[in-house]
């Protein structure tokens, strides 16, 4: 059987991804909680006016924003280029 699984050092990220990161890591993990649960709030508002659609659609924001929180995070502990470390 094949190991396809990427060891540590071996991959190193380009110059974009480590420039995105560098500037999203500025970003406060707490703003991608606060989007998340004013989505949610946002959402419930829409569904108590009747505007179902439109709660859906808010709704559905706020796994993105925890998940962008999470990769935030991540960048912020561990950085995106194991080699340059």
């Amino acid at each position: 059987m094949t190991d396809y699984r990427v060891h540590h050092g071996e991959v190193a990220e380009d110059q974009l991804t480590a420039a995105m990161e560098r500037y999203s890591a500025k970003t406060p993990s707490s703003l991608f909680l606060g989007a998340s649960i004013a989505s949610m709030v946002a959402s419930l508002i829409f569904k108590a006016s009747g505007k179902e659609h439109h709660a859906l659609f808010v709704g559905q924001w706020a796994a993105p924003f925890l998940l962008l929180g999470i990769y935030n995070k991540m960048v912020k502990q561990h950085g995106s280029d194991a080699t340059s470390r």
